[in-house]
Order: C-alpha cells, then sequence, then structure tokens
C-alpha cells in the first residue's frame, strides 16, 4: 500500500470525517483540507498517519500544497447549503465551483489522477415528480449550489478528456449520521428535527411536509467512497447515491416520534425558493457498479444518530 496520503477536502466536516476514520482505521495515510468554516477539529481524531492543514479550496495555492504528493483526492469541501447559495451566490460560487478548478488544476500540476467528486441530486431541479431520477433524467438546476455543483461535474469531464483526471462522480442525495450540526440552519434536516425535538422546541417544517426526499445513511456512503478510491478503472459517467425510497418530511417526523415517545408542536411555514419537491433516486446504475451492504433502516440510522448526540 503506498505512504502516499489521500486528501480529503472537507475533511473535518460531517462526511468527511467519517471518511478520515474509515480510511485510518484500513492503514492509510491521510491529509484533510478544511477552512473549519463549518468542520469541526473535534470530529478528528488523533493519529500520527492524519495530517490537518487549515486552508480553504478557494485558495488555489492552499489547494496546490495540500495536492502536493497525494496518491489521490475526495473533493467534499463545499458551502452544502442551497439556502445559502440563494442568500450568497457568490461567496458559495468562490467553495462550490472554483474550489473545484483549483482542485482540478492542482491535481493536473501534481499528477494525481484519482479524484472522487461529491455531486448533488439538486442537479435534477424538480424534474422528479411521480418517478425517480435516474442519472439521464434532464439536468433542471434551480438554484446556484445546484449550478456549481453540476458545473464542477462537466469540468471534472473537461479534465479527464485533456489531462487524464480520473474522477468518480456521485450525485448524493439526502446524507444523514452522526455530526451533522442541528445549530445550522443549512443542516441536514434529520439532525435539525431530531435536536429540536430532544429538546421539546417546536419543529418548522418548509411547506406542507409532503415534500418526499431519498435517505441514504452517512456509514453507507462512506463505503462507496472508498470503493470508488480503490477501483482499478472509474465508473465513467455519474452515479446517483440513493436507496430509491421516497420518505416525506411528515413521515420522517412520525419516525422521530416513534424513536422519542412523541414530538413537540409542529409548525408548517412557507415553501422556501429553490426548495425541491420530489426526490427520489433510480440507483441501478450504483447497483450495477459497486457493492452495496444492506441498506441502514431509517429505524436503525435514527437510533445511530441519537446514540452520539
Amino acid at each position: 500500500m503506498s505512504e502516499a496520503p489521500i486528501l480529503i477536502t472537507g475533511g473535518a466536516g460531517f462526511i468527511g470525517s467519517h471518511l478520515v476514520d474509515a480510511l485510518l482505521s484500513r492503514g492509510f495515510a491521510v491529509r484533510v483540507l478544511d477552512n473549519l468554516s463549518t468542520g469541526k477539529p473535534e470530529n478528528l481524531p488523533n493519529s500520527p498517519s492524519l495530517e490537518l492543514m487549515v486552508g480553504d479550496v478557494a485558495d488555489a495555492e492552499a489547494v496546490r500544497r495540500a495536492v502536493q504528493g497525494c496518491q489521490s483526492v475526495v473533493h467534499l469541501a463545499a458551502v452544502a447549503s442551497v439556502q445559502a447559495s440563494v442568500v450568497d451566490p457568490l461567496g458559495t460560487h468562490q467553495s462550490n465551483l472554483i474550489g473545484t478548478l483549483n482542485v482540478c488544476e492542482a491535481m493536473r500540476a501534481a499528477g494525481v489522477r484519482r479524484v472522487v467528486f461529491a455531486s448533488s441530486a439538486a442537479v435534477y431541479g424538480n424534474n422528479g415528480e411521480g418517478r425517480a431520477l435516474d442519472e439521464d433524467t434532464p439536468k433542471a438546476p434551480l438554484t446556484p449550489y445546484a449550478v456549481d455543483k453540476l458545473a464542477s461535474e462537466y469540468y471534472l469531464g473537461f479534465y479527464q478528456r485533456q489531462y487524464g483526471l480520473e474522477p468518480a462522480i456521485f450525485r448524493l442525495f439526502n446524507i444523514y449520521g452522526p455530526r451533522q450540526d442541528p445549530s445550522s440552519p443549512y443542516s441536514g434536516v434529520i439532525s435539525i428535527f431530531m435536536e429540536r425535538a430532544r429538546r421539546q422546541q417546536p419543529i418548522s417544517v418548509f411547506g406542507d411536509g409532503e415534500q418526499t426526499r431519498d435517505f441514504f445513511y452517512v456509514g453507507d456512503l462512506i463505503s462507496l467512497l472508498i470503493q470508488a478510491l480503490l477501483k482499478p478503472a472509474v465508473v465513467p459517467e455519474a452515479v446517483n447515491v440513493g436507496w430509491g425510497q421516497a420518505t416525506t418530511l411528515n413521515q420522517l417526523l412520525a419516525s422521530i416520534g416513534t424513536l422519542l415517545g412523541g414530538l413537540p408542536a409542529v409548525e408548517y411555514q412557507p415553501a422556501r425558493p429553490g426548495d425541491i419537491r420530489y426526490s427520489q433516486a433510480a440507483n441501478q446504475r450504483l447497483v450495477a457498479h459497486y457493492e452495496l451492504t444492506e441498506a441502514t433502516g431509517m429505524g436503525q440510522g435514527l437510533a445511530l444518530c441519537m446514540a452520539v448526540s
């Protein structure tokens, strides 16, 4: 096994820190680049095989230093919020698209080829009513976040054709699990709902609660990211990451209520601009190209979140 580290941008965050744990447990050296705007050093273990570099993917020189000497890259760093991009399109663009370009350029200069990229189901927009979304569904990004994710995919394709990069692109649906920060209004809906329920504080739902999401537990995702790093050849097209199961927010609230023995008041607010109504993955491509463990069910996943909260 190569002694060169694997770089994880955004590695102190929710998904990244779980990936750090998994790679270290497999004997890999890991380097993390994170600006700590949402990531937390306490998410990371103390390990001689782990190096934390504090820096921003929008800073080309910081990215160049981080990529140097690495064997591969997992590019997770982003302002992972539709609403934040609506409020501050220019600011989020620096992380969500310029950051991807900086990673591509640094990899090209350093001769690093394999990159695993976290794209988003947001690229499909509101094309999901009444059906699951496969990867060939027309793209209809509704927000700057979604536009930047789709543009990042196109840039990775360009660097693949022109410079030999090996991008493995995952379109993530709704990833949840421990370490999602409920204090942020832009965090995952499960972490926010569970925290407010635990504290017996009113829960706000934007819209009527009948919007659907395809929830995927973070531990199941980590297995896929590692497979993408280690495959002899990358899957040449973007791959949806979801179980193909549509859950309404009202159903989610009922599951949380069952786990906790009840819910506080639920307050329904007007829907937010850019929110997607129906989101469900068609995952045939995922099943065809990756080894999938048995799905972590919603009840089990929520219990795991509660156990570490």
